[in-house]
């Protein structure tokens, strides 16, 4: 099992800045990839950002530019730059570790946080 535990939420004014964090309980979570999601009331969760465990980043249209996803592995944490923020970015932001197929046949496993709530007021 991987714990994981989001930190960093909160409320800013449209246009400031926040930086979430996500701390795994176990190293393995050096060699998953790793994403954050977001989920506003009444809407799907969505994916807003993810990266590999050797750093290639990939970004929703909605956050690039202003949004950097990175991750410290001898930390064992995961980290999302939100700047230029909007109202619409408003949300809870979960943070997902994918443990990939171990062979073929295999599923993955998809390991999620409790969340944090990030409001931008306008």
């Amino acid at each position: 099992q991987l714990q994981l535990v989001e930190s960093g939420g909160g409320l800013v004014q449209a246009g400031g800045s926040l930086r979430l964090s996500c701390a795994a309980s176990r190293s393995i979570f050096s060699i998953y990839a790793m994403g954050w999601y977001r989920q506003a009331p009444g809407k799907q969760r969505e994916l807003v950002a993810a990266i590999t465990s050797g750093g290639i980043a990939n970004y929703s249209d909605s956050v690039k530019g202003r949004f950097t996803i990175s991750r410290d592995n001898a930390k064992n944490t995961g980290y999302l730059q939100m700047t230029s923020l909007k109202p619409e970015a408003s949300a809870v932001y979960y943070c997902n570790s994918r443990r990939p197929p171990r062979y073929f046949g295999d599923e993955p496993i998809d390991y999620w946080g409790q969340g944090t709530q990030v409001t931008v007021s306008s």
